[in-house]
């Protein structure tokens, strides 16, 4: 199911960002107590009266180069109206409209996508005369907003929801795993899905995918049947991708949200950068299925223990996906090919992957028995018991007589117990911690 996406453009400091964080609130909290995990807080998840979607921070993009500042607004509102389903164009109230909103409206005439004028800085009532010259770039009623203050925010909120379009099924059985490869330009994506083809990208015909520019190609293989998720987005080299990495981030999740196994794959022979530490984050933030692949693996000199320090290498990076398991090989010459889709059938099983309540709680009761909860303030965490309410990812909720006792050291704690007794190789666990009587 991919949510449909929402961009934010504008001059600089109009308050793009202080919009962006007012809407998706506290939701990328979730995981800033994992260790090691690269954040950037260009795109966002928001859900406004059940209606979810994304939405991306063009203000956290920035062009590289020498480039002039009205260049560089237009490179970015370019990027992400091929992006969005919904735009949002953000002024100020009080400069007024400038040559470089003018600049910005006239890319947005040409777009074709509904845009909503959200005027910035109408801090009180006085202010809120100032937002009528911005009825003159023709895109209808100006929402005035304050991003201090966070008014208006909800009717922006409205008049982005009523412009969504709906959400698209995939219409795939529960059987068919959705594989997307994700990973920077040059790691070798392509090469990859053309070897895992091999002879049969002649006989399946690529079908357009529910999202835009996305190919979507079925397949089948030891009877398992697989659709490979490739956005052609992320093989474009437009020479405006190459000058803003930030956006590979934005055309692998569209691939992300619709997958249920997500390959990152690594360039084998450069390495590991920052840029892969990014797109992975995603990964484990949507709560997919992950594995880690490593290409080129054939150009690399090796001897007994290189595979070994590699895969340590990718343990220091991703401190937060260690349950990620590790695929070296090589799409150019085949070599360890084969070993690419039984882990791939293995995690997607992991990832939905329910377990009895009776035997979680065995676990649970024997962890507390090993390593009980510390106290805190002379008061002790006690767990009542626990229970599996979601799949894809394996979600359990634990009930205790009061939540703010449950340490994030002891939720790792309880996680690693759980993973290790069922095996949950390859997908994250969520645990959200309740109070008992919130349970009815």
């Amino acid at each position: 199911m991919a949510r449909p996406v929402v961009a934010i453009v504008g001059r600089p400091n109009v308050g793009k960002s202080t919009i962006f964080n007012r809407i998706i609130g506290d939701r990328l909290s979730i995981v800033e107590d994992k260790p090691g995990i690269t954040r950037d807080r260009i795109y966002g998840v928001a859900d406004w009266n059940g209606k979810p979607f994304s939405i991306i921070d063009t203000g956290g993009i920035e062009i590289d180069g020498e480039d002039v500042i009205l260049k560089s607004i237009r490179m970015q509102a370019e990027l992400a109206i091929e992006e969005a389903d919904v735009i949002v164009f953000m002024c100020d109230a009080k400069s007024g409209v400038t040559q470089a909103d003018e600049e910005v409206a006239q890319i947005l005439y040409r777009s074709g996508k509904p845009v909503i004028v959200a005027v910035n800085k109408v801090d009180n009532i006085e202010r809120s005369d100032l937002i009528y010259e911005f009825y003159a770039f023709g895109f209808g009623d100006p929402i005035a907003v304050s991003g201090s203050h966070g008014t208006g925010v909800g009717d922006l909120l409205d008049g982005i929801t009523d412009n969504l379009p709906e959400l698209a099924d995939d219409e795939y059985d529960e059987d068919v795993i959705r594989v997307a490869l994700i990973g920077r330009p040059n790691v070798g994506k392509s090469s990859l899905v053309n070897a895992i083809l091999g002879e049969e990208r002649v006989i399946v015909s690529d079908v357009a995918g529910t999202t835009r520019d996305a190919i979507d190609t079925p397949f089948e293989r030891d009877g398992q049947r697989y659709v490979l998720i490739d956005t052609a987005g992320m093989r474009k080299r437009g020479k405006v991708y190459e000058t803003t990495e930030k956006y590979s981030v934005m055309r692998a999740m569209r691939a992300i949200e619709r997958a249920d196994v997500v390959l990152v794959v690594i360039n084998g022979e450069e390495g590991i950068i920052e840029q892969d530490k990014h797109i992975a984050g995603y990964a484990y933030e949507a709560g997919k299925a992950s594995l880690f692949v490593v290409n080129k693996w054939d150009v690399v000199e090796k001897d007994d223990k290189t595979m070994r320090q590699f895969e340590t290498k990718i343990r220091d990076h991703f401190l937060f996906m260690t349950y990620a398991p590790v695929v070296f090989l090589s799409a150019k010459t085949k070599q360890r090919l084969h070993k690419l889709l039984p882990v791939v059938q293995q995690v997607a099983q992991q990832h939905s992957m329910r377990v009895q309540t009776h035997l979680l709680n065995d676990i649970v009761s024997d962890a507390v028995a090993i390593n009980p909860p510390p106290t805190d303030k002379g008061r002790r965490l006690r767990i009542n018991y626990a229970t599996q309410v979601a799949v894809k990812p394996p979600t359990m909720v634990v009930f205790v007589n009061d939540p703010e006792l449950m340490h994030f050291s002891y939720e790792r704690y309880l996680e690693n117990k759980i993973r290790a007794a069922f095996n949950f190789e390859g997908t994250p666990i969520r645990i959200f911690t309740r109070r008992k009587s919130d349970e009815g």
